[in-house]
């Protein structure tokens, strides 16, 4: 499972997210098609500022990611950006297991 979360510049927890992603859906992403979804790796640790989660939130507007990573997975990763997008200094992380 891929846990996502919204952190401080300096690493602190602001905001958990309350669903993960399955790291098998993700692998079925295009990464030519969505290249910031198709980034995330299962076994690592990706993070994405403000300006990326703009990014970001475009990608996941695509129905066809709702349908591989689930309407409750995609609900979540726009929320957690507009966190990042709404706060200062506030970084969007996906880490794997």
């Amino acid at each position: 499972m891929i846990d996502v979360q919204v952190r401080t510049e300096s690493g602190d927890i602001v905001v958990h997210g309350s669903c993960g992603l399955d790291w098998k859906a993700v692998g079925r992403i295009d990464e030519d098609e969505f290249p910031f979804l198709g980034s995330l790796l299962p076994y690592a640790d990706t993070m994405f500022n403000s300006r990326q989660t703009e990014r970001l939130r475009r990608e996941i507007a695509d129905q066809s990611v709702s349908q591989i990573l689930g309407r409750d997975a995609v609900a979540e990763i726009e929320r957690l950006c507009l966190q990042v997008k709404n706060g200062p200094h506030l970084y969007l992380w996906f880490l794997g297991d």
